[in-house]
């Protein structure tokens, strides 16, 4: 694995995190609608009641996956930290720290350190070049 490949696996468990959410919150609108339908209806609700069920399941089952996602990254985000800190240079650890840890776009952290997009790409290269896993 790669200095850049092991910095950037934060990023991906960040989408997957914002994806869950996403997900359970569509789902959560979902059984709200349901309840609704519940609440106006007559006759037997047992029927519906076990898609409420449902829904209510694959919500907990999402929120502990999301609470596992949420553990491995703040897992990681402090290894990641680690690795960082090994690095001399504090302006190469900045531009790592806002990109790997902030997820900044390359802008963002050009116009925090007040220099073009270019050279942090030139510094970017150089910081990754002293991470050592």
């Amino acid at each position: 694995m790669t200095a850049k490949e092991y910095l950037s696996q934060a990023y991906r468990i960040d989408q997957r995190i914002n994806s869950k959410l996403e997900q359970i919150s569509a789902l959560r609108e979902l059984l709200n609608k349901t309840s609704n339908v519940l609440s106006d209806m007559t006759g037997n609700p047992n029927k519906d009641r076990s898609r409420v069920e449902d829904y209510v399941v694959k919500i907990v089952d999402m929120e502990k996956e999301l609470d596992e996602d949420i553990d491995r990254l703040i897992s990681l985000k402090a290894d990641i930290m680690h690795t960082i800190k090994t690095v001399k240079d504090t302006e190469c650890q900045m531009l790592l720290e806002d990109r790997y840890l902030r997820f900044l776009t390359w802008e963002a952290i050009a116009d925090n350190m007040g220099y073009t997009v270019r050279n942090v790409y030139i510094l970017h290269g150089k910081a990754l070049g002293m991470i050592k896993i």
